[in-house]
């Protein structure tokens, strides 16, 4: 079989979530399927380090030196077969500019891991969202396959007018991921893992998470989350750890409850659920927020607990906290969903079919 050659135009290089995850991680299997990736990164670690950091300023007006990077890319010639686009070339350029520079494309599929349509068409600036509102429709329309990473992005592809959508969820190598082994004579560790740009749903659950640890009835950890957080807390002092890939696995593993709060709306109705699968790639049991994808990986008294407000968070909590053998049966059934449905050995031969056939369309 001819080995296909595919260009990947990523926005992040392994420092941004969406990229390591939606395309990162599969380019050595992909290579044992006979399709070798090129890729081109528009934004460097150090755009994240800053973003991130107390720089996010010079992070922005260094945007626009990435963007003559890739547009330099784009306008050289490449002996490839397929394009594969993480959600758009260029955020805030208008259609027409993608358009022009993708015409050198053969073909191109689109990966979408969230709402991006929603940065424009709910902007609360009228000029972008009458400029942009429906740019990302068109780079849909334009594809020879979405791959959408929910129902909701893929609903919003099809009302596009997309040629072929599939659904790939968001999925994590479960090879790196080992079952919690937490100490039974200390008390329930409640974890969450995130980064500055999120901590804020979790801080949303501030209270209920300052009553159900009162009286050191369990703690947190929180990994990702800024280290002035931890004095936001009343009543209980969380450890805050910073993120990396190399130490995220055994973070999770120190931890013997997951939680994801979310709010309810266009925005988040797009994410993907990451966290609830790491946790359940770990054996824990994880309480939600029942929005977008989250219904449809947790299973409701089988691997965790869905949660509309605070009275049923903190009875969710106190449950599994009371209850190891209740954290362990559902710990397991996490485990086992997530090899089956959410683990990079069940989704990579779905994706090296999509890119194989989108590449010789």
């Amino acid at each position: 079989m001819k080995r296909l050659k595919v260009l990947l135009f990523s926005k992040y290089s392994r420092r941004g979530p969406s990229s390591r995850l939606r395309s990162l991680q599969y380019l050595a299997p992909l290579r044992d399927h006979g399709i070798d990736v090129q890729v081109h990164a528009l934004f460097p670690d150090a755009y994240l380090e800053a973003l991130y950091g107390d720089r996010p300023g010079a992070a922005k007006s260094r945007a626009w030196g990435y963007f003559g990077r890739r547009f330099m890319q784009l306008l050289r010639r490449h002996e490839h077969d397929l394009a594969w686009i993480e959600g758009e070339l260029f955020p805030y350029l208008p259609y027409w500019i993608e358009a022009t520079l993708a015409r050198s494309f053969k073909s191109y599929v689109v990966d979408y891991d969230d709402a991006l349509f929603h940065k424009y068409d709910q902007s609360t600036n009228p000029l972008v969202r009458r400029l942009l509102g429906r740019k990302i429709d068109r780079i849909m329309r334009g594809a020879a396959c979405v791959i959408a990473g929910n129902r909701y992005l893929a609903a919003r592809a099809r009302q596009a007018g997309a040629a072929r959508i599939e659904i790939i969820p968001t999925v994590v190598d479960e090879q790196r991921y080992t079952a919690a082994n937490t100490a039974d004579d200390q008390p329930p560790v409640i974890g969450w893992i995130g980064s500055p740009a999120t901590e804020h749903y979790m801080l949303d659950m501030r209270r209920t998470l300052e009553q159900v640890c009162a009286d050191d009835h369990a703690r947190l950890l929180l990994v990702g989350a800024r280290p002035e957080t931890a004095s936001l807390f009343a009543g209980t002092t969380p450890e805050v750890v910073a993120w990396s890939e190399a130490t995220e696995a055994a973070m999770i593993a120190r931890m013997d409850i997951g939680i994801m709060p979310l709010l309810d709306s266009p925005w988040e109705r797009g994410k993907c659920g990451y966290k609830i699968i790491q946790y359940m790639a770990c054996g824990l049991p994880v309480v939600a927020s029942p929005v977008g994808v989250n219904v449809n990986i947790v299973r409701h008294g089988e691997n965790g607990f869905l949660a509309t407000d605070e009275a049923a968070w903190r009875d969710a909590l106190e449950r599994l906290i009371a209850s190891p053998s209740l954290r362990e049966r559902m710990g397991a059934a996490g485990r086992a969903r997530v090899e089956s449905e959410y683990s990079l050995e069940a989704q990579v031969p779905r994706l090296a079919d999509i890119l194989r056939r989108a590449g010789h369309a």
